[in-house]
């Protein structure tokens, strides 16, 4: 019970430092300094590891394509449920633990939608001749959210224990370039990858809280 109600401290605190972080990156600090007029909160910060980083073509790329990695985790895990499906034929007789992998993966995807809709605001530099939305950065966000769940999971899922210390730390040096490699390619300011972190730190406690009531 007590481990139950840490854990829900964490989701808690972990959850107001993610909203506070980002009300005050939309508000503290406010000016011009993005591409097409952008206004960038805590402006003073981002503009200047912004002139010291700037853009990156060869970071941008590796995190690019390093970040489709993650999602072969997601295959992963998504082959094995199905298949526990498809032998059981009862949704009740799939690893619970998939069940809710599955459905922290889908929480992902509309955290995805909702920072794409809700404009906190946008890249330091236009991609494609674009202005993106650039917060949290979503590299940053699927990188930690997926590679952490894993790392949480892998043991039940990957029997030899030398394949699974050699998958986790192939999973920890992903989740590490794609995170530092996002910040030093340029495309995003340094306020969002820190709200990608507290983002992702709220969405893995609020998993760690759900795998542990089941």
């Amino acid at each position: 019970m007590k481990r139950k109600n840490k854990s829900l401290i964490l989701v808690i605190i972990t959850f107001i430092l993610a909203l506070l972080y980002t009300v005050i990156v939309k508000t503290v600090d406010v000016n011009v300094i993005g591409p097409m007029m952008s206004k960038v909160g805590f402006s003073t910060i981002n503009n200047y590891f912004h002139n010291l980083i700037g853009y990156n073509d060869i970071w941008y790329k590796i995190t690019k394509y390093l970040g489709l990695l993650p999602f072969l985790l997601v295959a992963y895990y998504g082959i094995n449920g199905l298949m526990q499906l498809v032998k059981s034929k009862s949704l009740k007789k799939v690893d619970k633990r998939l069940i809710i992998l599955g459905c922290f993966y889908i929480l992902i995807g509309l955290c995805y939608i909702f920072f794409e809709k809700v404009i906190i605001n946008y890249r330091p530099i236009m991609l494609e001749g674009v202005l993106e939305a650039s917060y949290p950065s979503s590299h940053t966000v699927l990188a930690i959210t997926i590679c952490a769940s894993s790392l949480l999971i892998s043991k039940y899922y990957f029997a030899n224990k030398n394949i699974n210390k050699l998958v986790n730390i192939i999973t920890w040096l992903i989740m590490i370039v794609i995170v530092v490699g996002r910040l030093l390619s340029g495309v995003h300011w340094f306020t969002d990858i820190i709200g990608g972190i507290l983002i992702s730190n709220f969405l893995i406690a609020l998993y760690m809280y759900t795998n542990e009531r089941v």
